[in-house]
């Protein structure tokens, strides 16, 4: 059984029609069991003021540079013989000449455009003290890598050293997913920290994403947001996955990103009201912490899809219960039949409205991002990975990113890296030190 995200049905959800102006409801999608789900039905999340918000607002200015001059010192040479005072004249004058290349090499810099250098974001991680991971995983000093890799249940161990080789770096996070169906016999898509997972969770971090579904069950079997808000799953599962978690963490002494019901705004009503889940997922959160749980870092993960802001603020389950703040935005190119779209393009809009309307401190996390390749220029996806340090650190209080490695149902929905030069760009752009922080 594949521990990707299975086929789910997004109702009400919209497609840009081939041919026309206008968009119609997308046919609702049948649940299909633990296969990744599809993005075709999805909206596709394009935003009239991406240009205007581009380049309009974003803070080029360097931060203000602390003062290099040396203190004044006493000058003990002033009684020295003329070989000391020619020395003295000589280290002097070497002195000017320095200063004058400096002052010159800054006027460079400063006449330079933003386009032409990088001034958002702190200083690459010094990897000292104060570059440690916070108690609720927040990486000080930059930022987290991740990524969502593809496994059966088995392998996450082999396939994620695999992704790593071609990366050229450890992950930081490692994402999986799971939905709510008892963990009995040889089922364990219900069941939270997997043996490979704990094993895999020795020398990375863990994002468990849980869904209120059961993958491949009947249609009796589906959990609901009433029914969990109620209690109605505590004894069966909630405290079974709850109890299990808390061991992990007295055992490993190791903390884990939980995220409930990614993309909630694509679930309702099927899974229940707006208000019904903010009970469900309030009810989980209180659950966890009447049972003792506290290594769980309360991750809420959205589309992003500004279609939806209002849906967005109203499943929003309040600061007091969310540690981080995720959302999932793509270039889907031909895939949505959109244009293609830039990173930037594709996360500086959503990230204003969040700060503007749902947190404006909370860590926030591209818990997926990724491209589509352009076949008919095939150097394009490599170009598009090339630019994520540099956008990365202009999004405020962004601290992980996490690349989808995956495809998507339907036609020219590979969202997969495409080839070696694809590659070779991401390989390069994880390389930043801005993007690798210290563990511990």
């Amino acid at each position: 059984m594949r521990f990707a995200r299975p086929f789910r049905r997004v109702p009400g959800a919209v497609r840009r029609v081939p041919g026309t102006s206008g968009r119609t409801p997308a046919p609702a999608g049948q649940h299909r069991g633990a296969r990744p789900r599809s993005r075709a039905e999805r909206p596709a999340r394009q935003n009239a003021q991406q240009n205007a918000q581009q380049n309009a607002g974003q803070n080029t200015e360097r931060p203000p540079r602390q003062n290099t001059e040396r203190p004044a010192r006493q000058d003990t040479a002033a009684a020295a013989g003329p070989v000391a005072r020619g020395r003295r004249r000589l280290l002097t004058a070497s002195a000017t000449v320095a200063c004058a290349v400096l002052v010159a090499v800054l006027a460079l810099r400063d006449a330079a455009g933003p386009e032409e250098r990088d001034t958002a974001g702190p200083p690459p991680s010094a990897q000292g003290a104060g570059c440690r991971p916070t108690a609720l995983l927040e990486p000080p000093c930059g930022a987290w890598f991740g990524a969502f890799v593809p496994h059966e249940r088995d392998d996450l161990g082999e396939r994620v050293r695999a992704y790593e080789k071609r990366a050229g770096r450890r992950l930081d996070i490692v994402y999986t997913y799971h939905d709510m169906s008892l963990a009995e016999g040889g089922r364990r898509e219900g069941q939270l920290l997997t043996p490979e997972e704990q094993r895999v969770g020795e020398d990375h971090l863990l994002l468990l994403s849980w869904e209120s579904k059961w993958w491949g069950g009947t249609r009796k079997q589906q959990p609901t947001w009433r029914q969990i808000a109620s209690g109605g799953l505590d004894a069966t599962v909630v405290d079974v996955q709850a109890r299990r978690i808390k061991d992990y963490g007295r055992r490993t002494g190791g903390k884990v990103f939980l995220s409930f019901d990614l993309e909630m705004d694509t679930r309702t009503p099927d899974n229940g009201t707006p208000a019904e889940y903010v009970r469900a997922y309030r009810h989980l959160h209180d659950r966890f912490r009447a049972l003792g749980v506290d290594n769980v870092v309360w991750t809420w993960i959205t589309t992003g899809y500004l279609g939806h802001a209002d849906l967005m603020r109203r499943m929003y389950p309040g600061d007091e219960y969310v540690d981080w703040i995720g959302y999932n935005q793509y270039n889907y190119y031909r895939c949505h039949d959109t244009g293609w779209r830039t990173f930037a393009q594709t996360q500086l809009d959503t990230h204003a409205w969040i700060r503007a309307n749902i947190s404006d401190d909370k860590p926030l996390m591209l818990s997926e991002f990724g491209t589509a390749a352009d076949p008919a220029r095939p150097g394009r996806q490599a170009q598009w990975y090339a630019e994520v340090p540099r956008v990365l650190k202009r999004l405020e209080g962004v601290k992980a990113a996490l690349q989808w490695n995956h495809r998507d149902p339907g036609p020219h929905c590979d969202l997969s890296l495409a080839d070696d030069a694809a590659w070779a760009s991401l390989r390069e752009a994880v390389a930043d030190p801005y993007l690798n922080q210290p563990l511990e």
